[in-house]
């Protein structure tokens, strides 16, 4: 069988620090993703490889992004986007990373 959707990509994954210490990895982790290359199969081949990940940055049932965690690509917020969208083709070829960022909330009001 060939095709687009039995291709193999590298793709490249920037963890926060709490998330790269619970996995027991470096700052940017790389993963082997089938094509299509979206935020619903990085994840999945991200929690395969590091299973302590399941549920740290989807909800257990729902799959839903969790709170306080944002994913930002070429620049790019695409944490509301469907998860199932196609990531930027620099991301699909691993020239640039998905991150996974954590967001920071509160602060002074003036």
């Amino acid at each position: 069988m060939s095709g687009e959707d039995t291709v193999s990509r590298s793709i490249r994954v920037i963890l926060p620090y709490h998330l790269r210490t619970l996995a027991k990895t470096g700052e940017e982790v790389v993963l082997a993703v089938s094509s299509p290359v979206t935020v619903r199969t990085v994840l999945d081949a991200l929690e395969v490889r590091y299973p302590m990940l399941c549920g740290t940055i989807r909800e257990h049932g729902t799959h839903q992004r969790r709170p306080f965690l944002r994913f930002f690509a070429c620049e790019e917020d695409l944490s509301n986007e469907s998860p199932d969208a196609p990531l930027p083709e620099s991301v699909a070829a691993g020239t640039e990373p998905l991150l996974i960022i954590g967001a920071i909330a509160g602060g002074a009001n003036d």
